[in-house]
């Protein structure tokens, strides 16, 4: 049910993840292509309802996470404390300047939150003025001693499993966390617990299975593998481009500034590798060409560097739910030498895609001297991708 109150979001990432295993804090890992992070906040940031969104961070993480949260909006991001509950009160403080009547409290560990949850979360507040969202125990649990032996079996029909995002009126729940560091209490594992301490009647609402968090490698692995088999819908693309030669001291080649005793003529910088791995995703999509989204009529193109291109068709796919499984590229030409520049291309290709780089194909032939290749008048290439979507009967679309 929709609520005129303003409804503010913490995501809590200040945390290192330790028990996920190496490959630095877990939340800047990638699953299926995307941070982990990126997938927490980006439900947040694109819900109507929810009119802030302020991440708690490790200082020392702003970098990787202005990398991974690029053109989301969000508050400055406030510094994390040494416990959740330390960074989860720092999250509040920054918020009380301008203070939301209900705040969502969810931790960047959780990647799958969808909108369907944060809005029955918004109503749950609204309702109770405190919320957690909970799932049913299908397994017996049992309680154990010191020793390790089973001294009870609690009724699992009364457990629930507890998910964030958790749901407060904001006064109230600021309120308690200031109480809680006052009197030393640093000690609380989530803010329904907190919240229970404080004397305030937490409800529960619907979650979502599926709204796992992210705690061991073998978390990741589990979460790989069920995204890889949801993009069930496999495309392939070719492209091919050609430009000519003309005045000039270099040519770009699949990212690369390449010496040469020629440039190239073209509207843009006439990279041909990069521009037939364009048309090679865009056809995989069946989104058009390259001249589509940007044709040479316009001025703005002019001298463009061709990385932004590729970079445009690799967002296309992301912005879909997919991800690209393979690019290769052939180079048509006598000269230069592509081979002392394969490996290079390939990173240089790898990185503007945020493809590894076991992906990235390069290669090259000649044309045994015939036609305009082979009269050295100019480079052909040839381009094939193949991306991976989600499985939907109604098509594609970005």
């Amino acid at each position: 049910m929709p609520t005129s109150k303003r409804t503010a979001a913490i995501i809590v990432a200040a945390g290192r993840g330790l028990r996920a295993g190496s490959g630095g804090p877990k939340q800047y890992r990638t699953i299926a292509g995307r941070t982990v992070i990126s997938r927490a906040m980006e439900p947040f940031c694109t819900h109507p309802g929810i009119v802030a969104v302020q991440p708690v961070l490790n200082p020392d993480d702003l970098t990787m996470f202005n990398q991974a949260v690029s053109g989301f909006r969000y508050q400055p991001p406030a510094n994390g404390g040494a416990t959740r509950q330390a960074s989860v009160h720092a999250g509040l403080e920054a918020l009380a300047a301008d203070a939301p009547d209900i705040v969502l409290i969810h931790d960047a560990a959780r990647p799958f939150v969808t909108p369907a949850l944060i809005s029955r979360a918004i109503d749950a507040a609204d309702k109770t003025g405190a919320a957690v969202p909970a799932i049913p125990v299908t397994d017996t649990i049992k309680q154990i001693d010191a020793s390790g032996a089973v001294d009870a079996t609690p009724d699992r029909a009364k457990l629930r499993i507890a998910q964030t995002p958790q749901a407060f009126r904001f006064d109230v729940i600021l309120d308690a966390h200031r109480r809680a560091a006052r009197d030393g209490r640093d000690d609380f594992t989530d803010d329904a617990a907190l919240a229970e301490w404080a004397g305030l009647t937490v409800a529960t609402f619907e979650g979502d299975a599926a709204n796992m968090k992210l705690t061991t490698p073998e978390d990741f692995v589990r979460e790989e593998a069920r995204l890889a088999a949801s993009l069930g819908d496999i495309r392939t693309g070719t492209g091919y481009d050609v430009h000519a030669f003309g005045d000039g001291d270099h040519i770009m080649l699949c990212g690369v500034k390449v010496p040469h005793n020629r440039g190239f003529l073209a509207h843009s910088d006439g990279d041909v590798g990069l521009h037939a791995l364009v048309d090679a995703i865009l056809g995989a999509l069946a989104d058009g060409d390259i001249g589509s989204h940007f044709p040479p009529s316009d001025p703005q193109w002019k001298g463009a560097a061709s990385d932004k291109f590729l970079k445009y068709a690799v967002d296309r796919v992301t912005a879909g739910g997919g991800r690209i499984a393979n690019l290769e590229v052939t180079m048509i030409c006598e000269r230069p030498k592509i081979g002392p520049l394969r490996d290079v291309m390939r990173a240089r290709i790898a990185e503007i895609t945020g493809v590894a780089i076991s992906r990235v194909a390069v290669k090259a032939t000649t044309s045994e001297r015939l036609g305009f290749t082979g009269r050295e008048e100019g480079i052909a290439a040839t381009a094939s991708a193949t991306i991976r979507l989600p499985w939907d009967d109604k098509g594609w679309s970005a």
